[in-house]
């Protein structure tokens, strides 16, 4: 019976929805907007491009975490469950400030780094706002993973090591695809968790598109509008993820073990 009422439930909820973006297209102060569109857009390729970097690089390093806990010896095992534990026991916030104000500062009293050739990339914020992001999908994903590990039937392992194949191509072939695809909708809601998380970085002077918003209110004192567009990126944003997660998990065959 309620399957009856979800078309017309949409297009009531789509309505309302023009009609907000209506009213405060039309009633509210925009004129700042062409000014600082140039700035905005920078901050939202920025937001976008730290989200997908970040994912990209944590999953990564997830995997590496997820494999050591569920079949690792317990020296890779326990440091794996020890930096999992400390990354989701403690606030990204922190993590963040301590990368930057802690290597950020540590790094210069060496010689020998200043001159390098990566002093001029160290000396900027936005690595350590990278390594923080990634550092955090990781430890988050890599609990996930090591879940998603554990639930793949042992018996096609064991099948695959009865026929000859290497260790490493039945982990490429059969044990990795299938764990991935049990976590797919974990990670592509960590995806728009990583998303919302990355207006931290403008706590470390890395121009995203919320730093953006920010400098808009200090700059003009107009404060909801630039607070409710930047709502609305995010949430076209996190819609966009949903959607290409949505569409490659149709895309994908049936779990069937």
């Amino acid at each position: 019976m309620g399957d009856l009422f979800k078309p017309f439930h949409r297009k009531v909820m789509l309505a309302v929805a023009v009609a907000i973006v209506l009213t405060c297209a039309l009633t509210m102060n925009w004129s700042w907007l062409p000014k600082y569109a140039p700035l905005m857009v920078r901050g939202i390729w920025m937001t976008a491009w730290l989200t997908v970097v970040t994912m990209g690089l944590g999953m990564a390093l997830a995997i590496c975490l997820g494999i050591a806990q569920a079949a690792g010896p317990w020296w890779l095992s326990a440091p794996a469950k020890g930096f999992c534990s400390v990354i989701r026991g403690t606030p990204l916030l922190l993590q963040l400030w301590l990368l930057y104000f802690g290597l950020g500062s540590f790094f210069p009293q060496f010689p020998w780094i200043r001159e390098s050739e990566l002093w001029p990339i160290l000396r900027q914020a936005w690595p350590y706002a990278v390594l923080a992001l990634t550092l955090s999908v990781a430890g988050y994903e890599g609990e996930v993973m090591r879940g998603a590990f554990k639930g793949v039937a042992h018996g096609q392992l064991e099948a695959a090591r009865a026929m000859g194949v290497p260790r490493f191509t039945a982990f490429r072939r059969i044990w990795l695809p299938q764990a991935l695809h049990r976590a797919l909708p974990t990670i592509g809601g960590e995806m728009v968790l990583q998303m919302k998380a990355t207006p931290l970085v403008a706590t470390i002077t890395v121009v995203d598109i919320y730093s953006v918003a920010k400098r808009v209110t200090q700059d003009t004192f107009i404060v909801y509008e630039p607070l409710l567009l930047l709502a609305v990126v995010y949430m076209a944003l996190a819609g966009l993820i949903v959607l290409l997660f949505r569409r490659f998990e149709a895309s994908l065959p049936t779990r069937t073990a």
